[in-house]
């Protein structure tokens, strides 16, 4: 089976990118299978015409996120198998981000990867950053130990199991600016302007629960794509190695807002778009004609 990788790459709000997202939300409470009219409506929903959408699902299957399948005489698409890990992955990380507390343990990743394997070397340094991971140095890298597991799995798909040696610690050494060296380990600009702009594109969506339509699927989904990469690359470091003014926590508080309050209604959508039948301008809409932007 392939492992399919978390999706680093496309932009957030990008056709590829949120059809990735309907994917990860709604593909699975499907049955793992959707018919590409109901596909292309929800798309249309997001403001994606039928031929970019059409571009989007061919690069998603490329991605190998899924497959072509037909079932009682529908085109459709089915999650393909090696999909299935990532976005059950992607279920706790996004579904429950989680931070460090006082005290709480660290998980050392010491590696060597000799120069004749290092596009291995170079997937490896890559994958532990997107799993929020921070660089002590090219051979030593730091992470939560409640990323361990995540940490073990990487390390297992490249075969570098048997060139890495992981440590528990409980704190990190003490020094006068801890602050600073975390701020070296990991790009915390990068990580605040992250949150800062899910806040900004998503704060204006209501607090009350909404009614079941194509706005409520937009925004929530719009939302989620924003939100889906932050708690992968932003680890949860404790608030005392963090700056002042770390907007970590209200972007948090925002996600679990509007989930809590949109994802009911929003698969409401789903399903009624599910059970009804082809519009006819999508039933009518030919292939893709032009690229869409990813």
């Amino acid at each position: 089976m392939t492992t399919v990788l978390d999706d680093m790459v496309s932009r957030p709000g990008s056709t590829v990118s949120l059809l990735r997202t309907v994917v990860g939300l709604y593909l699975r409470d499907a049955g793992g299978w959707m018919p590409t009219r109901a596909l292309l409506e929800l798309m249309a929903a997001l403001g994606a015409p039928a031929p970019q959408a059409r571009t989007a699902l061919s690069r998603v299957k490329q991605r190998g996120v899924l497959v072509a399948a037909a079932r009682d005489g529908l085109p459709g698409f089915a999650l393909a198998d090696g999909a299935r890990p990532m976005l059950e992955r992607g279920d706790r990380r996004i579904d429950e981000p989680r931070s460090m507390g006082p005290g709480d343990d660290w998980c050392v990743i010491v590696f060597s990867v000799p120069e004749e394997e290092r596009e291995r070397r170079h997937q490896l340094r890559r994958r532990l950053r997107w799993v929020g991971c921070g660089t002590v140095s090219p051979g030593v890298w730091i992470c939560p130990d409640f990323l361990r597991d995540e940490v073990q799995d990487i390390l297992a798909e490249l075969g570098l199991a048997d060139r890495a040696v992981l440590f528990t610690t409980r704190g990190l050494p003490a020094a006068a600016d801890l602050p600073g060296a975390i701020a070296q380990w990991w790009d915390l600009e990068h990580l605040a302007a992250l949150h800062r702009g899910f806040l900004e594109k998503c704060s204006a969506v209501p607090a009350t629960a909404p009614a079941p339509t194509a706005g409520t699927f937009a925004d929530y989904v719009r939302c989620i794509d924003h939100w889906r990469v932050i708690p992968y690359l932003d680890p949860g470091l404790p608030p005392e190695c963090l700056p002042a003014d770390w907007p970590g926590a209200e972007g948090v508080e925002l996600f679990l807002r509007i989930r809590d309050t949109h994802a009911g209604p929003a698969a409401a959508f789903v399903r009624g778009v599910l059970a009804a039948g082809p519009s006819p301008e999508l039933s009518s809409a030919g292939p893709a004609e032009g690229p869409s932007r990813s």
